[in-house]
């Protein structure tokens, strides 16, 4: 048992007082449970709880001056007659027809309109209301003025809508008298569908063995030690066990004085509520235990989902591409100028993703619920992979919490599974990839190819010139000599070749720091999935995880006395 059904002790209240304000605390700590596992746990699981905080509150709300105590119990056990010599009066019919008693029937010490909205709530009609005030009683009814008196059907009616109203009623009351006879008292229905359920209502419970004149006067003792065993069996030991009968005064006095003390207390209602709370408590305990759960899943789990949404959101196309459209730009930068023209004429690689291209705007996320990318969609693989790392995720998550909660915690980490799509989508085409800057190097290496360039074009143009002049048989200059070799040959051919080397040397170096491009790309695409791992998959599941503190706290609070 975990330690907060630990503190539901099964005590015995007796002469102790129960404190309105704590007993309220404990009430709304339950309504405090009842918020946080909203939606989270089975509502059948809940409906003890619900019907404790509505009946509760509502009370509490109604006269507190007023103790509501039922007389229950079988057919023949001659409750009804209880019933009448309370109240002095023929209220109730008695007889041993089955079922002698069809309908509650209410006696009121004192004025009828202070309960009347207790008894509207209670279900009473108001034709079975009865007041117990009279002038020739003088005072001596006065210690049971706020008693409101019921007379319950019969739980073992063959009607089955007389057993449904007494379960009903036993539910609201304050207080109840079980009245069993000589021959039924041992009865298996009256104990294990009833008072073995009260268990923990037992300070707000009286036994009595009625018509115990029928017996001989030596065997009463021993019915009522037999009895006595009977509720220390059901859980009931240390309750009030009286024997009465209806037809002797004498016989009465015991129950009388009892009453008289509940009426005098006027702690019934607040003991009954606070046997109700133990009982829902003790119900909720083991939805809830006493596990402290971490903040959320394991690092392991994390990693693996991040790995999940990369695959899914197409990272290692988008850094290929990345790698791909460096190398385009820069040869296109660095190149030989005479063929940078057809370079530009091939699409950049970004471009075909609808990816941030030399001229491409940065996407804004927020811009369009549509996708905002052509990045291949997921393969069944890597959607089966993701379902997995979820799975992984909220498992991990769950792993110390009560069976009722895990469920709870998957259906959060999936909860918006289908919008994921859309939302790594427009993170692809909002995360800056580091390419909308130029390198210093691609400039210093553009313009050497832009001067090799220049010189041979211009030793090319000095030799087309010479050559012209020649045709035409106008007088040349002549060539300057480097060396052996004419200065404009020196240039064109130097020029070419110059050229040439460049883009050898240079093409390693881009490659190279295409690579590096490519790592810092899925390093920024990797952590901006991983935001939306974490909005979409981690933050509902910590949601519920923290509903589970919430509720397991509030549980705790509500197990205090």
């Amino acid at each position: 048992m975990s330690n907060i059904a630990g503190r539901v002790r099964e005590v015995f209240r007796g002469d102790q007082r129960v404190d309105a304000d704590a007993l309220i605390a404990r009430l709304e700590a339950v309504r405090r449970f009842l918020t946080a596992v909203d939606g989270l746990l089975p509502d059948n699981d809940l409906v003890p709880a619900h019907t404790l905080v509505e009946r509760a509150g509502t009370r509490l709300a109604l006269s507190r001056d007023h103790t509501v105590v039922a007389l229950a119990g079988a057919t023949g056990s001659g409750k009804s007659s209880l019933f009448n010599a309370l109240a002095q009066l023929e209220l109730s019919p008695v007889g041993v027809r089955r079922p002698t008693t069809g309908v509650t029937h209410a006696c009121v010490w004192g004025q009828l309109e202070g309960a009347n909205h207790l008894l509207d709530w209670i279900g009473v009609l108001p034709r079975h209301r009865f007041v117990r005030e009279s002038a020739l009683d003088a005072d001596d009814e006065t210690a049971l003025h706020g008693l409101i008196l019921l007379d319950l059907p019969d739980f073992d009616s063959v009607q089955r809508s007389h057993r449904l109203e007494v379960d009903r009623l036993l539910g609201l009351v304050d207080q109840v008298v079980w009245v069993v006879d000589p021959q039924k008292y041992a009865d298996r229905v009256i104990h294990d569908s009833y008072l073995r359920e009260f268990h923990r209502h037992r300070d707000v419970t009286l036994v009595v063995l009625n018509q115990a004149d029928r017996l001989p006067p030596a065997e009463v003792p021993r019915v009522l030690d037999d009895l006595r065993r009977l509720l220390d069996t059901d859980g009931l030991g240390g309750v009030p066990l009286l024997a009465t009968t209806a037809i002797d005064p004498a016989g009465m006095v015991g129950l009388r004085n009892a009453l008289e003390r509940t009426v005098a207390e006027r702690q019934a209602a607040l003991r009954r509520l606070a046997g109700d709370v133990d009982t829902v408590v003790a119900g909720l305990d083991e939805l809830v235990g006493s596990a402290r759960p971490a903040g959320g899943p394991d690092d392991a789990a994390v990693n693996g989902l991040n790995r999940a949404l990369a695959g899914a959101a197409g990272v290692p196309a988008v850094t290929e591409a990345v790698e791909r459209a460096y190398r385009h730009r820069a040869g296109a930068a660095t190149g030989w100028p005479v063929v940078r023209g057809w370079r530009r004429l091939r699409p950049d690689p970004l471009r075909r993703l609808h990816l941030p291209g030399p001229t491409t705007k940065q996407a804004d996320p927020a811009e369009s619920l549509v996708a905002a990318t052509s990045v291949p969609d997921p393969t069944a693989a890597q959607r089966s992979a993701l379902g997995l790392a979820i799975r992984a995720v909220a498992d991990r998550a769950a792993a110390d919490l009560p069976a009722a909660w895990p469920g709870a915690v998957t259906s959060a980490a999936r909860s918006r599974l289908g919008d994921l799509p859309d939302a790594l989508d427009r993170t692809i085409a909002g995360t800056d990839l580091g390419l909308d800057r130029r390198p210093l190097w691609w400039r210093i290496v553009g313009g050497v190819q832009w001067l090799v360039t220049l010189a041979a074009v211009v030793g090319l143009g000095w030799l087309v010139l010479g050559y012209a002049l020649r045709v035409l048989g106008l007088p040349a200059l002549d060539n300057p000599m480097v060396g052996q070799v004419p200065l404009p040959t020196l240039l064109l051919l130097g020029g070419l070749l110059a050229g040439l080397l460049v883009a050898a040397l240079t093409r390693p170096v881009v490659r190279w720091a295409a690579r590096r491009a490519r790592a810092r790309a899925e390093q920024r695409l990797t952590a901006r999935v991983a935001q939306v791992g974490d909005e979409y998959v981690l933050t509902p599941v910590r949601i519920v995880l923290g509903s589970y503190a919430q509720a397991r706290d509030a549980l705790r609070d509500a197990a205090r006395r």
